[in-house]
């Protein structure tokens, strides 16, 4: 118990490993200041060990940061252990034994007073009696078997004591267990948080979607009367669902689009506009995953607006390769910003893995809108522009047009792709503009019988 240690860097990136030595632009926009403050201190803990990996050999900053960071959880061995590496002694201080002992003491003396509760949760005749009204099953397993409040309240406690000495699957079963009985809404609330952290922390990703659909409705329902408060929670839960976001693909379309809601947009903009990077990486990266293009340039459509209203508030090499490609429509500078956010992205925690997808998915952004402005396109410059040499460049192409049925025709020996753009007629020209005019004409009309 007090020997556990928190999650590695590698057991929550899918194996990932570091990219050696950052890089000064990584350094330079590192987001670790930034992220920190919206993590719990557990959480935290992959950030420092990867950072760690990215030095090489750990840094003594680094390893004070883990001290500082957990020496104030119940994991004393793991903290002895850090300070016998910062201090360079063999030796442990006695406050750590004082401590190590009041931790096992106290680990007794939860086990025991929660035993006959924990009994009942895990017995199916007394499961199969509960209802959903949380008043009555309280009043059913005080006169059938003697619980109190004090004991459900225990469960919480016990919670809370478990993943400060590092045991998330048994703090996650014990908060779980607590918000079935408790009627205390805000301790309910803390217990969603941290079953929240602790899901992640066992990288049980489908449970963890789970907990971010409760926290969001909690979130929604609970706090509507505290539009501050709100701000404060969806920002924390933005942070938090970054985990699963790059770690779990089921979770990447969801994710994406409660982003992009209304309120998390807003909340992006207001209290943490760097999470555009991550949502800038998600959206080139779907490219190549999803098969509805409507849905796709949708989103990316998105991206492009809120990238361009917020560049003054923030920028990095991704966003700005967003707004290069897709607002100044400037190759060369898109090219430039590409091989910086390559840099960017795998000195990042969370997208070091997706590195090489996006860079991929980023070239065809590039070849695609190269190809939709130019009609005659020398092969030799586009590859230039892709960061290939001309045999790659042409093998690029030759794909990229097959995959997206472009009408293009490659010519070898001139070395060049001659594409054909067939203009839209007037007439259709018309009906795209205005085939939408009908169905926003009948909601303003409703809007204004109201």
């Amino acid at each position: 118990m007090t020997d556990n240690k928190p999650p590695t860097a590698e057991a929550l990136t899918n194996g990932a490993e570091s990219h050696g030595v950052p890089t000064t632009i990584a350094q330079q926009y590192d987001l670790l200041p930034k992220l920190i403050p919206n993590l719990d201190r557990h959480l935290t803990f992959p950030l420092l060990e990867f950072l760690s990996g990215l030095e090489g050999d750990e840094s003594a900053e680094v390893t004070k940061a883990k001290f500082e960071l957990l020496k104030q959880t119940n994991m004393t061995d793991y903290v002895a252990s850090l300070w016998q590496e910062i201090n360079d002694s063999d030796e442990v201080p006695e406050e750590f034994v004082k401590k190590r002992e009041e931790v096992l003491q106290r680990l007794s003396l939860f086990t025991e007073e929660t035993s006959q509760i924990d009994e009942l949760l895990n017995d199916e005749s007394v499961v199969s009696n509960l209802r959903s009204d949380k008043v009555a099953n309280l009043k059913f397993l005080e006169q059938q078997h003697g619980v109190t409040i004090q004991m459900v309240d225990m469960l919480y406690d016990y919670g809370r004591f478990q993943y400060s000495c590092g045991s998330y699957a048994n703090a996650a079963h014990l908060l779980d267990q607590f918000r079935i009985l408790s009627t205390d809404n805000d301790k309910a609330s803390s217990a969603s948080w941290g079953k929240l952290a602790a899901d992640i922390l066992t990288t049980n990703w489908e449970v963890v979607m789970e907990e971010v659909n409760k926290v969001k409705e909690s979130i929604d329902t609970k706090l509507f009367n505290n539009p501050l408060a709100q701000l404060d929670h969806r920002t924390w839960l933005i942070h938090w669902t970054l985990f699963p976001f790059f770690n779990y693909e089921p979770a990447r379309d969801t994710i994406t689009e409660m982003l992009f809601s209304p309120s998390f947009i807003n909340t992006i903009q207001t209290n943490c506009p760097w999470i555009l990077r991550y949502l800038a990486a998600a959206v080139i990266t779907n490219r190549n995953r999803t098969r509805n293009t409507g849905a796709y340039q949708k989103q990316l459509k998105d991206l492009v607006r809120v990238v361009r209203q917020e560049g003054y508030e923030y920028n990095d090499p991704v966003t700005e390769f967003v707004k290069a490609l897709h607002v100044d429509f400037d190759f060369e500078a898109a090219q430039k910003k590409l091989e910086e956010a390559e840099e960017v992205l795998k000195g990042d925690f969370f997208l070091s893995a997706s590195a090489d997808a996006f860079v991929e998915a980023a070239r065809h952004l590039i070849s695609e809108s190269y190809c939709k402005i130019h009609q005659r396109i020398d092969i030799r410059d586009l590859s230039a522009r892709l960061g290939l040499n001309q045999d790659e460049g042409e093998k690029w192409i030759v794909n990229l047009i097959r995959d997206t049925r472009m009408d293009g025709k490659l010519d070898y020996q001139q070395g060049t792709v001659l594409m054909n753009h067939p203009a839209n007629s007037v007439y259709q020209q018309v009906i795209e503009r205005t085939k939408g005019s009908f169905f926003r004409t009948s909601v303003l009309s409703a809007a204004v019988a109201k």
